[in-house]
């Protein structure tokens, strides 16, 4: 049995305190009537008030009752649902500032990440960004609306300068070493080549697939040269030029190989809108969740009750007793 208010059964007890409180005429002026019925044995009449209270009683205790709103779970069905656990280990690395993707690599992985993790509510999604450090942005989490917010924040700069994929990918499988899903997945998407770390990408990798955690990479870049701004001067912002083609495809497809997943080039927005598309069509473990259906609502049977009995109770008074009500 529950009850959605409780409280509320506060306002039955008021009502019948008001009700008492008439019943026994109190701080009601005293006058002189002779009732119809004074001639009747004072015992009987008392039996009547007594029967008359009670009834009255028990008919604010229902009306009390139905008040707190009681209901009883009726059935119960056995409903599976899909879930994944998925770190993202993002390159925020300088050379995400590249635009041979418009308007830059970043804006445009940012965009289609946040479009991936929208589509996939019932999983557990953390981030995780690199680039000479490394640091879990947000923990698994299922609020939609928080990851979505977290990813639209990302930027460049605050980690330093260099691409450290192996401690990254390592950091993401520490989130998931502990994790009870079966499902345990790592999208590992950069522009570069690792240059810093205290991990190489393959160690890294080895750690992923001692754990049965899946990694799926992504080297997001053009092979055509591109610009990044490195400043402003006299004349506006300054840009650098970077050789397209410099992402490590090699060892991401053996990372992926290793952690028996997928390697994917993105070379445009829609290349990785796409990607993540395929992506989304993971394997999902099926697990099951009870769900209360159908609830017995039983708050208006024992209103009905207590209606009928304090009508009950009123009619005494007025025909039986000839109280003056």
């Amino acid at each position: 049995m529950e009850y959605k208010n409780v409280y509320l059964a506060a306002v039955g007890i008021v009502g019948a305190v008001f009700w008492l409180l008439d019943f026994f005429k109190i701080f009601q002026k005293t006058h002189l009537y002779a009732p119809q019925n004074h001639g009747k044995p004072v015992l009987w009449r008392r039996l009547l008030r007594f029967l008359i209270l009670s009834i009255g009683l028990v008919g604010w205790a229902f009306l009390s009752y139905s008040l707190m709103q009681p209901r009883r779970p009726e059935t119960f069905s056995s409903a599976k649902i899909k879930v994944n656990d998925i770190v993202m280990c993002l390159d925020v690395s300088r050379s995400m500032l590249a635009d041979d993707i418009l308007p830059n690599r970043l804006e445009a992985m940012k965009e289609k990440v946040r479009e991936f993790a929208r589509l996939r509510p019932t999983d557990r999604i953390s981030v995780v960004l690199f680039s000479e450090k490394v640091i879990t942005l947000l923990p698994l989490t299922t609020d939609p609306s928080l990851l979505d917010q977290v990813l639209a924040e990302i930027s460049i700069g605050y980690l330093g300068s260099g691409t450290n994929i192996g401690d990254g990918l390592a950091l993401s499988v520490a989130r998931l070493v502990d994790s009870p899903t079966k499902n345990k997945i790592i999208i590992l998407l950069t522009d570069g080549v690792a240059n810093v770390g205290t991990l190489t990408p393959t160690q890294a990798a080895e750690e992923a697939k001692k754990y049965g955690i899946k990694v799926h990479t992504i080297g997001f870049g053009t092979d055509n040269d591109a610009k990044i701004p490195v400043g402003n001067g006299i004349f506006g912002t300054q840009y650098q030029r970077i050789p397209g083609g410099s992402i490590d495809f090699d060892t991401l497809k053996e990372i992926a190989k290793m952690t028996n997943g997928n390697f994917y080039p993105a070379k445009s927005k829609k290349a990785l809108e796409d990607i993540l598309d395929d992506l989304n069509k993971l394997e999902k473990t099926e697990i099951e969740k009870n769900e209360q259906v159908v609830y017995e609502e039983l708050f208006y049977k024992f209103m009905l009750y207590g209606i009928v009995f304090l009508i009950g109770a009123e009619l005494l008074r007025k025909f039986a007793l000839r109280d003056v009500v």
